[in-house]
């Protein structure tokens, strides 16, 4: 780095409202060498359940536009020129952005508030827009979270030259086979403790596939099922317990709603799956799948982009085509008939996290990529 002083750099969210997100970017920030870096938050609305902890943290959370509408066009550089005021104090070098939308009025604003250089988080499918493309084209560097995303959107030279694969971390103490079942799941439920239980883990929207989970457990008699995650579409959520009826398997779902203590509650479970759909193109690297395969549980997940980089196939864990409950029934099947099967892929999959997934490496390769940058400052 060019000086000894710590480099300022902001972190810019929607939110804290969810929560998934902003916990990956926390876990960043709280392992950054204070005394090479200097980090901030920005959100555009407080309230979220994380606010608190960026200010346990002992970092600014500041609250204000880091984006502006792009339309009408002709005023679009005032607009984001009265933006930029609100961050030119700080004197941000580095400006990181985990807004995942194809906005691309804020690298205009980080430039004209002082940023040297704008890098965004690429993490869902979403492309071919302009705005993505303006949007890639103005930042100084990309984070990507799967490979499907650099051989798609970033294989041009011009782009391969900013783009940098950067998957996510699980923090592999919280998240670990020897977590003990202290949500006590099994009698609070009345799940006999021989039955094999299957979990999922995600928010309650049409992305995640839930429909063909339940299709599939329909067809493996006496498993157990737990559904953890925030309801965000109600409308979705009745929609799954219409399936659930008409399946005639109400005794063997059980909706935990959104859950604190996941290690807890994996702990509890056999079998981890993540039944994404792959019209919705949205997985980006799916820290959910990542933690239970960190907790030493035998996962399935569809064959969907981010899925299919952290899944080998038959090694750590089941790929199965999306939307496809007979392949997802039959891996189920597989599964619960092999109690050496599940163990095997669960030690498999907690070996490759500490390899290749765990928090460390990630921040190691965070570090890299803005050191990078000073360097060519």
């Amino acid at each position: 780095m060019r000086n000894t002083l710590p480099v300022p750099i902001l972190f810019t969210i929607p939110n804290f409202v969810t929560a998934g997100s902003g916990r990956a970017m926390l876990n960043i920030i709280e392992r950054l060498d204070r005394s090479s870096f200097s980090p901030a938050v920005c959100v555009l609305k407080r309230g979220g359940n994380l606010d608190k902890e960026v200010e346990r943290m002992g970092i600014p959370l500041i609250e204000a536009p880091f984006t502006v509408p792009v339309l009408p066009r002709h005023y679009l550089l005032i607009r984001a020129y009265k933006a930029a005021q609100n961050f030119r104090a700080y004197r941000f070098v580095l400006w990181h952005s985990f807004h995942y939308a194809s906005d691309y009025t804020e690298p205009i604003i980080a430039r004209m508030a002082g940023a040297k250089a704008w890098i965004f988080t690429k993490k869902n499918m979403g492309w071919g827009s302009r705005s993505w493309l303006l949007r890639s084209l103005l930042a100084t560097r990309i984070a990507v979270q799967n490979t499907d995303m650099m051989k798609q959107f970033f294989s041009s030279w011009y782009f391969r030259s900013k783009a940098r694969l950067i998957p996510r971390g699980v923090v592999t103490t919280r998240f670990h086979p020897r977590v003990p079942p202290r949500l006590g799941l099994r009698e609070r439920l009345k799940i006999s403790k021989d039955a094999i239980v299957v979990a999922c883990v995600a928010h309650m929207v049409p992305v995640k596939g839930h429909p063909t989970l339940l299709q599939a457990v329909a067809r493996v008699q006496s498993l157990h099922l737990l559904l953890a995650g925030k309801p965000l579409d109600e409308a979705y959520v009745g929609s799954l317990k219409s399936l659930i009826r008409e399946l005639n398997i109400m005794t063997r779902v059980h909706f935990l709603g959104e859950v604190d203590d996941v290690p807890a509650m994996l702990a509890e479970t056999d079998i981890f799956v993540l039944p994404t759909w792959a019209k919705w193109r949205m997985e980006g690297c799916p820290v959910a799948l990542l933690e239970a395969m960190a907790c030493g549980k035998a996962c399935i997940a569809t064959d969907v982009p981010g899925s299919r980089d952290v899944v080998v196939n038959g090694e750590t864990g089941f790929l199965v085509p999306p939307e496809d409950p007979d392949a997802l029934a039959e891996a189920l099947i597989s599964l619960t008939s092999s109690k050496h099967l599940r163990d095997r892929l669960g030690y498999s999959a907690r070996k490759r996290v500490e390899m290749y997934y765990s928090i460390e490496r990630e921040v190691q390769a965070h570090v890299a990529l803005y050191e990078e940058i000073l360097g060519d400052l």
